[in-house]
């Protein structure tokens, strides 16, 4: 065959071969977190865009190149916090303009997505509302009110529902999402935390939303929490594995945690273990950090232990001992975290289990009893859970009585504002934690 033909063919095969075809925007998706919106634009491929902002009245326009719209978007409730109303129209022939009417200013980022097993190609677009914001960023940056020794605080427990919002989690036989069962025992749990003398619960999120590993554990942070549970349900692709296990860092995570924490200067100045990082030396700082990341996961350790003991009358352990595992949300060096998995969504009879309100009952009063049990042998100092009271018997003395406890008799009056140590039979004294 001539080259000349060959040429020809050649030419003639462009000519027939499709055309690549614009990319088509099927659905929008959105959730409502306290401070921001998250957009989700399903797209069948990824999609180059611009987001550009424009005022009287508050709109946000996102350009989409070489897209069209496959089916008109649902409007927003009246109800919303932000979003007014969704348009769209075709710009250049070819782009897809999409106008976003606000009822607050807001400050947008978005990026892409690829696909996963749940879902195609996405682009993602998150609306910070900028009062919000800054109303949140006051709250978190304003020191510390002083107080006084003798006002006791509740222990504070962050509960992470894990997964929310496009992030689905595991699904089970019967279509049983992870993450609205989860959010099911998270608010159980909740529920019992506060009715628990001393306690305090923080949730971490609070409704249908996606939250980032990190800042779940920043957070818990900002809640200054003394304990993080992350609830999750585990899958697998064999549905006979049943059974819940409790998982706490590993060494290698907390190696690596520790190794990112010295590297960010924002990390750095904040505190851990109540001390500052930012005005010390990196030998200095390391040897801080690694004492705190130490009895946190000593600390972390004892309360699944507590855990798992107490899950056991729930149901069956797939593990009878504590897992170890570098999941991001349990890196946080100061505060002990667990990560429950309450059991296997994939396997039928406890994806049953798990849409029951009983069930998730009977798992979020395994979960408090075991942190309960925990606070009774490890409670902070300063907390109420950690101050305990102790009633004059005849024969007691201040310092027979400090004795037992493990305090001095220096710290019991002064805890108690005594100027002597003569005491009476029947009188009730405070003893610090």
């Amino acid at each position: 065959m001539s080259r000349i033909i060959k040429k020809a063919l050649l030419a003639l095969l462009i000519l027939l071969s499709p055309v690549a075809s614009a990319s088509e925007v099927s659905a929008l998706r959105y959730w409502t977190a306290p401070d921001h919106t998250r957009l989700v634009f399903d797209v069948s491929a990824s999609v180059s865009h611009k987001i550009f902002l424009m005022s009287n009245p508050q709109r946000i326009v996102i350009d989409l190149s070489d897209t069209k719209l496959k089916t008109a978007f649902a409007q927003p409730a009246k109800s919303h916090p932000l979003l007014s109303k969704i348009r769209s129209a075709r710009r250049n022939s070819d782009d897809l303009r999409v106008v976003l009417d606000l009822k607050s200013t807001v400050k947008p980022k978005s990026f892409s997505l690829k696909p996963n097993k749940d879902y195609g190609n996405r682009l993602v677009v998150d609306l910070y509302d900028k009062k919000i914001s800054a109303t949140h960023k006051s709250k978190h940056s304003s020191k510390p009110k002083s107080v006084k020794s003798r006002n006791l605080r509740d222990v504070v427990v962050a509960i992470d529902a894990g997964h929310g919002g496009e992030d689905p989690g595991a699904r089970g036989p019967r279509g049983t999402r992870e993450k609205d069962v989860v959010f099911a025992i998270a608010k159980k749990l909740r529920d019992l935390v506060k009715r628990e003398p001393g306690m305090r619960p923080v949730m971490i999120r609070s409704g249908d939303y996606y939250v980032g590993l990190r800042d779940r554990m920043k957070k818990a942070r900002d809640a200054k929490a003394d304990l993080f549970i992350s609830i999750h349900a585990d899958a697998f692709k064999q549905s006979s594995v049943r059974g819940a296990s409790v998982y706490t860092l590993s060494r290698r995570g907390a190696t690596s945690e520790a190794a990112r924490w010295l590297a960010k200067s924002e990390n750095a100045a904040d505190l851990v273990g109540g001390v500052s990082l930012g005005d010390k030396d990196d030998l200095l700082a390391s040897v801080l950090l690694d004492l705190s990341q130490a009895a946190t996961q000593d600390a972390s350790k004892k309360l699944a232990s507590e855990v798992l003991n107490k899950l056991k009358g729930t149901g069956k352990l797939h593990k009878r001992h504590i897992q170890q595992a570098g999941f991001l949300v349990l890196k946080s060096p100061d505060i002990p975290s667990i990560l429950v998995e309450t059991a296997f969504i994939s396997n039928p009879q406890e994806e049953r289990n798990l849409r029951s309100k009983k069930y998730q009952a009977k798992l979020a009063k395994s979960i408090l009893s075991g942190v309960r049990n925990y606070f009774a042998k490890s409670a902070p100092v300063g907390t109420r859970l950690a101050a305990r009271k102790h009633t004059i018997s005849r024969g007691d003395t201040l310092s027979h009585v400090a004795n037992r406890y493990g305090v001095t008799t220096k710290d019991i009056l002064a805890h108690n504002s005594l100027k002597s140590t003569v005491v009476r039979v029947g009188q009730v004294i405070d003893i610090p934690g």
